[in-house]
């Protein structure tokens, strides 16, 4: 994922977009044609942004020039990020992760990487059946882990999307000193549209901070090591405070309206399940009373299916704050989990 030098195109690729843009206006270029290359200035706000990181980090003015000069503008990004697939209703999103091949690719994964998963579980207190549906959701076993450049992606969104840009700016920091410090093409690593990295999709800030050397090579890579994969997602899971042995969710049933004002909203589980039993949620789970939980709520044909959730799954909800993510890791680590196991009660 992270490999060796750094390109030094001579153009700016964002003004030129500008400048076809005149050109379209003029007639002098079809939407389908191209514009000749043009050296031209860096956009202002990039200017600045190149001046943060000279003074805060210490880079060479000239090399991230340079570097942002190679980048390209992605329109097609802008719009993927309008369109999650969470967004989705969950009846329609559950059959994308929840499938046959997706169910035997996660015991493939499991049995090929038994004893990995097995140490993971055992130094971090997180199920392999867990680890390996986070990979399956994310990169399908690491056989898709991304098409876009990872730097035009971190920069179209840092400052062409509004609404997250300082999120997006924050990553392409970070993504820049995770570059330097392992000395990296940063001009071609390839990602997710959002600018995630590797089998388990790290965004820059996370590989920095929760990425470790699990096959004890030396270097932590995220896109050729499957055992710094594994690794990576049990540390990142354990550090947000999985509870080992913890219940994830259960089925839940409502009455009447009161239990609106206790739907999972991203924090943590504040109400203990006798709270929201007086807010006519009832579950037939045995779990104690004083234990704290959410409610989920689940769009599906003809009705919503309510579910009440504990701290592994928000937990889950670290790694996405979708709700629908982290139900379908769950749901795919249950089957992943069942399957495997009937298969080796058959042999």
């Amino acid at each position: 994922m992270v490999d060796c030098l750094i390109n030094k195109p001579s153009f700016g690729v964002f003004d030129r977009v500008t400048m076809r843009l005149l050109l379209y206006a003029f007639g002098f270029l079809s939407i389908a044609g191209s514009a000749p290359a043009m050296a031209e200035q860096l956009r202002p706000e990039i200017e600045i942004f190149i001046g943060e990181m000279v003074a805060r980090h210490g880079f060479e003015q000239d090399e991230l020039e340079n570097i942002f000069g190679g980048v390209q503008f992605q329109p097609a990004i802008i719009d993927a990020m309008s369109r999650p697939a969470t967004s989705r209703p969950w009846h329609e999103f559950r059959p994308i992760f929840i499938n046959p091949q997706r169910i035997a690719g996660g015991v493939d994964f499991w049995n090929s990487h038994v004893a990995t998963l097995e140490r993971a579980r055992r130094e971090s207190g997180i199920p392999e059946e867990i680890i390996t549906a986070v990979i399956g959701v994310e990169t399908t076993y690491g056989a898709r882990i991304g098409k876009h450049r990872v730097l035009d992606a971190l920069t179209t969104l840092a400052f062409d999307y509004p609404r997250r840009a300082a999120f997006f700016r924050g990553e392409l920091e970070q993504y820049l000193l995770l570059g330097r410090e392992q000395g990296a093409d940063i001009l071609n690593i390839r990602g997710s549209y959002a600018g995630a990295i590797g089998i388990p999709q790290f965004m820059p800030s996370s590989y920095r901070r929760y990425a470790v050397d699990f096959d004890g090579d030396g270097k932590v890579d995220l896109a050729g090591s499957t055992a710094d994969a594994i690794g990576s997602v049990a540390n990142y899971l354990k550090s947000f405070g999985w509870e080992t042995g913890g219940t994830v969710v259960v089925p839940a049933m409502v009455n009447g309206e009161n239990y609106r004002s206790i739907l999972f909203a991203g924090s943590k589980p504040l109400h203990t399940v006798e709270e929201i039993r007086k807010l006519g949620v009832m579950t037939r789970a045995d779990i104690p009373h004083d234990h704290p939980a959410t409610l989920l709520e689940m769009a599906n044909n003809g009705g919503n299916e309510y579910w009440l959730g504990f701290n592994n799954f928000f937990v889950i909800t670290r790694y996405n704050r979708s709700v629908h993510y982290a139900m379908a890791v769950w749901q795919l680590a249950e089957e992943i989990r069942a399957a495997r196991n009937s298969g080796l009660q058959q042999k």
